[in-house]
Order: C-alpha cells, then sequence, then structure tokens
C-alpha cells in the first residue's frame, strides 16, 4: 500500500521510522525485493559532494555611515557584483581576482576566487570589503574600506543555480598533448579518464523522474539545511535515459538555497583547478519519501546500472560537436581504470564518494533523531513530459536572424 509524506513524518517525529542510506538500500532490495522494501523503508538518503561551478552567495552588509549605494565591490580582491540594492552583493564561485600573484609566478595557478570567499566567510574569517559608488544625495558615500564577519552580516545565504547534477560527462583527451578542464587534468591520448558524479548516492539519480525532489524540498546543504528553489540551470529532462529510467548523460539539475551561517567548511570548499580557473565544492543531500514500489525501485539503483558518457575534451566538447566515445559504468569508473577503444584507461573522480556517505549518513541520523521532517514540493520540476531541452546558444550575424 502507498504511504503518504504526512504518515512518514508522523513516524519519524515517533523515532520509528525505517532509514536507509542510497547505498545500504541496494542489498536490502536485493534480498528482500521491492514490494518489502516499499512496505517497510520510509526514507533513502542520498549525498554528493563535488565542484559545483554554478553556485555564488547573497550578502548583506548593512548601511555605513554616511551611506552608500554600492556600485562595485571586491571581498579580497574578488569582484561581487553590486548592481542590486545598496548593501546586497552576489559573489560568484567561479570569479577571480584581476590581480592574482599567484598567476603571475605560475601561470593558470589560480590560488583563489570567488568560492574561497565564501569558504572564508562560512569559517568565521574576516574579509576585506571595498567597495566604490558614484554617490548619491541619499547615498552620499562614494568610498568604502573595511574587514567584514559572517557574524556582522544580516544575511548570507547560498544560492546556487546549477547543483546535483543527474549524471555527467567522463573526460579525456584524444590530442598528442595535456589538456587543463573543469573536469581536471587529462593526459594525451585517452591517458586517464575523469568524472564527477557519487553515482548510486547522488540525489537525482535516486529520483530520475523527480517524483519526490522538486520546489521547496528541503535538503542538506553545506552542513546545514536549505531548499530547492527551483529547477537549475541547463535542466534537460528530455535526455537519454536507459530502461531503468535514469539518464545516460547529463540530465536534470536543481537550483538550491540555504543559510551560510548553519554551514560548515568541511561540505563547503574553495577549489582550484590547474590550468582552468577556481569553483565551490558543494555538499548537497535529499532524503528520498519511499511511498510505493516504483520508488524503492528508483532508489535501489546500483553503480552497475548507471552509464556515464565518455566524451573528448580535446576535440569534440570545445567545438559544441555530437559525438560519445563510449559508455561506462559507474562501478568501472569507481574500481580504478575502464576500458575505452580497447585500452585499459585509469580513472579519476572530482566528486568525494567518503564524503557523499558521510553527507548520507548525516542526513539519515538527522532523521532518525526526529530534527528533520520530509516537505511536500510545493510544485514539481519540469520532467520528460515536458519537452524540455537544453538549447545551445545560436551566434547570430549582428544586425540579423540566424536564417
Amino acid at each position: 500500500m502507498a504511504k503518504t509524506i504526512q504518515e512518514i513524518n508522523e513516524r519519524i517525529k515517533k523515532k520509528k521510522a525505517c532509514i536507509f542510506t542510497a547505498e545500504e538500500i541496494v542489498g536490502y532490495v536485493n534480498e528482500n525485493g521491492l514490494k518489502k522494501a516499499s512496505e517497510q523503508v520510509d526514507v533513502v538518503t542520498t549525498g554528493t559532494f563535488g565542484p559545483m561551478c554554478s553556485s555564488g552567495a547573497f550578502l548583506n552588509f548593512g548601511h555605513p555611515s554616511p551611506r552608500m549605494k554600492i556600485q562595485k565591490a571586491w571581498l579580497n580582491d574578488v569582484f561581487a557584483y553590486g548592481g542590486i540594492a545598496a548593501c546586497d552583493v552576489y559573489i560568484g564561485a567561479t570569479e577571480i581576482p584581476d590581480d592574482d600573484p599567484a598567476n603571475k609566478i605560475h601561470p593558470g595557478r589560480f590560488r583563489y576566487g570567488g568560492g574561497h570567499v565564501i569558504e572564508d566567510l562560512i569559517a568565521g574569517r574576516d574579509v576585506f570589503l571595498r567597495a566604490t559608488s558614484y554617490g548619491t544625495d541619499c547615498y552620499p558615500r562614494k568610498k568604502l574600506d573595511t574587514y567584514v564577519n559572517i557574524k556582522d552580516l544580516n544575511q548570507a545565504f547560498l544560492l546556487n543555480p546549477r547543483n546535483g547534477y543527474q549524471n555527467y560527462n567522463v573526460a579525456v583527451n584524444t590530442s598528442p598533448k595535456v589538456i587543463y578542464t573543469y573536469l581536471g587534468i587529462l593526459q594525451p591520448h585517452i591517458g586517464n579518464a575523469n568524472y564527477c558524479s557519487a553515482g548510486q548516492l547522488s540525489p537525482l539519480l535516486n529520483d530520475p523522474y523527480y517524483r519526490t525532489i522538486g520546489i521547496g524540498t528541503k535538503i542538506f546543504l553545506g552542513g546545514g539545511t536549505g531548499r530547492v528553489s527551483w529547477e537549475g540551470t541547463q535542466h534537460n529532462p528530455t535526455a537519454e535515459r536507459g530502461k531503468n529510467g535514469v539518464p545516460t548523460e547529463g540530465a536534470g539539475t536543481i537550483c538550491v538555497i540555504g543559510d551560510m551561517k548553519q554551514m560548515n567548511t568541511r561540505f563547503i570548499r574553495g577549489v582550484s583547478m590547474l590550468g582552468y580557473g577556481v569553483s565551490l565544492a558543494v555538499g548537497i543531500g535529499i532524503p528520498i519519501p519511499v511511498l510505493d514500489e516504483e520508488i524503492a525501485g528508483f532508489v535501489s539503483v546500483s553503480d552497475a546500472d548507471i552509464l556515464a558518457p565518455v566524451v573528448d575534451y580535446a576535440t569534440t566538447y570545445p567545438k559544441r560537436e555530437p559525438g560519445t566515445i563510449t559508455k561506462v559504468s559507474y562501478r568501472d569508473l569507481k574500481s580504478g581504470t575502464v576500458t575505452i577503444r580497447g585500452k585499459k584507461v585509469p580513472t579519476g573522480s572530482l566528486s568525494s564518494y567518503p564524503l557523499a556517505k558521510e553527507i548520507a549518513v548525516t542526513l539519515k541520523s538527522w532523521i532518525q533523531q526526529g530534527g528533520f521532517l520530509l516537505s511536500e514540493k510545493v510544485e514539481s520540476i519540469p520532467g520528460p513530459e515536458s519537452g524540455q531541452t537544453f538549447k545551445p546558444l545560436v551566434i547570430r550575424p549582428e544586425g540579423g536572424d540566424e536564417s
């Protein structure tokens, strides 16, 4: 018989809910079957931790005296967008300083950027704020130099436009030279293969059709709680899927929001990518209510059942040309080697499976203790039935149309 989220929450309040992580449920279903799992298991917790470039933070500093309408701002010399209101800024995770000493000495080092500013704030460190303005009658100050600390900010919250990618590329390099990408350093002649997903623990891979994850869903975010606030940018629910419903390429994404003052730097960290730039490693965990047998089947997906596309980042990817060399399972990726074009290739993950597992276990403990109730989504994010696709940018001649 199908369950409701309200019924599951009553069991959570009484500390009687049966909860598994997405790793643990695989063995349970194999041993007991989907019917028993759907009847006995209430919640499955998921987790992922890895670089998520489409991330950033809104900060409100309060008004200085005299007041100032911040036009341009820098935090530890990293530019923050000020075109919002008088003392609000948004700092993006991938923003880099105009004058990074590490880059001057060792080009491509990218020692520090927006992701590191966010980490510093969450860690409680003082951050240097420099701001300029053109000045107005009501906001006369034109320059500001001071230190800020998260405890003094009115609001500091992450608002990440694209997180939790539902599957993603495995990057390789067919060229004769080393290349530097957002998926790490790629050795020539398919010398290595890099990927970035928690596989069987990853949230959207356990809810492939977004039956329970939607706008308003309460989540673990960066060590605190947050919410899914919208579909993510580049959300592509009509991506190719396997017979189990799991996408075999990059598909759905979520936009998430959460209070930085609840977070800790174990689960939010600035990242430097040699030769590419900077990012922010984000920890996300989402509880999935096991409402029926279908959802029990979705949450018991294993690494062996999830395939990822192998893409050449030397040719087809930068030119935006279609083409997948092959598809490989996360079981093989996590084994340390995959076979590509008859060659055994070492693999490397930019996603931390141990931290993803820790997130899922932590979320499980929060629910077991009755301190984290599940939330009904207030609206679904678009699924395959929407027909929504991820469209490329068409470059048009100046003043003309694409024809």
